[in-house]
């Protein structure tokens, strides 16, 4: 293991390349370089031997037929939406309407994208904040580092995304696939509303799905998967987020103490339910934590969209008052966003619940 000084220089060249872990692969490395080597006592670093989850044993991840709302079964639907975000927090989603063809030219796009020429990938590498589109590697690389590079597309307020600032070789795709995962959205808000015992508008009526943020991830194959991880684990800060994700895997959740595999549903969308959600529902929707291993195979594609406000947002955020009485009192107290990004971090440094110390 290199000391601070060798690490620090190996991250600040690491950077300064602008070729992300794929320019580690295409280099020919066949080892793990140290940098992005877990600790023994990293959060994400329990059990990441490769060994398969325990879905044969526990738990398969939820699948909801969308279809059946138009064939004049929504009751079905909406139960089985609230027994998966009551119980697991992820569920896939098949018949959701967006077509084939829109899921696979975005995952082909993404993937077109971080396999172009470094020096034209390079263009769009920063970590600026107030850059709309933003492609690197980790956004805290100095802090912690995951063996994948990111592109960042943010279509939040106030001042939307001009197409233009899109690489051409997804923008198209990118512009059209945001079109229907918002169409998605909104449905899938209707019938989470629903599964809340609320009005189908409730959530919409909150704004959850005015804004969102697009994060694709490429996951290069990895020489040494036993000794880093792909995304390390973390709830997230969003009403619902979902997530395409190609045929490789590697996405986990937890679920009772045990790393569960989301195996790959082929034509399905994966809903998460987020961290404003289970605030939303004053616990009764649950926001779990989930990771993505590193693998031999690869490179992995996939595609985050995240409906989620600004981080700059002026909302206050709380329990449903609909959902609260004298027997169901709220659980979380009324906060901004800043004030819950602020007890986020701080909770993930102390190791505790994302949300414990936004409670009442």
């Amino acid at each position: 293991m290199a000391n601070t000084q060798e690490l620090m220089q190996q991250i600040q060249a690491f950077d300064e390349s602008k070729a992300g872990v794929k320019g580690l692969i295409d280099d020919g490395i066949t080892k793990v370089p140290s940098m992005f080597i877990c600790k023994p006592d990293h959060p994400s670093a329990e059990d990441i031997s490769g060994k398969p989850g325990h879905n044969d044993h526990q738990l398969n991840i939820p699948v909801v037929d969308l279809g059946d709302v138009a064939a004049g079964r929504p009751s079905k639907v909406i139960e089985d939406i609230r027994h998966a975000a009551e119980s697991v927090g992820f569920f896939h989603v098949v018949n959701h309407g967006v077509p084939k063809r829109v899921l696979e030219e975005m995952l082909e796009g993404i993937r077109g994208f971080h396999e172009l020429p470094r020096e034209v990938k390079a263009e769009y590498y920063t970590r600026d904040p107030m850059r709309k589109v933003k492609y690197f590697s980790s956004y805290n690389l100095y802090k912690s580092r995951a063996w994948r590079d990111s592109l960042f597309c943010d279509m939040m307020a106030p001042e939307p995304l001009d197409p233009q600032e899109l690489p051409p070789v997804c923008r198209d795709i990118t512009m059209e696939y945001t079109n229907e995962m918002h169409k998605l959205g909104v449905t899938l808000f209707e019938l989470l509303s629903e599964a809340l015992g609320l009005k189908s508008d409730h959530l919409e009526g909150l704004e959850c799905a005015k804004e969102h943020l697009i994060a694709a991830h490429y996951y290069p194959p990895c020489p040494e998967p036993e000794l880093t991880i792909g995304t390390g684990k973390h709830s997230d800060g969003t009403f619902i987020t979902l997530l395409l994700q190609d045929h490789i895997g590697g996405l986990q959740v937890l679920h009772e103490n045990q790393w569960i595999d989301v195996v790959p549903v082929p034509g399905s969308v994966i809903v998460n339910i987020g961290n404003f959600m289970q605030i939303i529902s004053n616990d009764k929707f649950v926001s779990v934590d989930h990771r993505v291993l590193a693998k031999k195979e690869g490179p992995r594609v996939s595609v985050g969209f995240f409906f989620k406000h600004a981080d700059t947002s002026s909302r206050l955020y709380e329990p449903s008052k609909e959902l609260i009485s004298k027997e169901n009192p709220p659980i979380y107290r009324t906060m901004t966003m800043k004030e819950y990004f602020v007890e986020y971090h701080k909770n993930i440094l102390n190791g505790v619940f994302a949300l414990e110390s936004l409670k009442v």
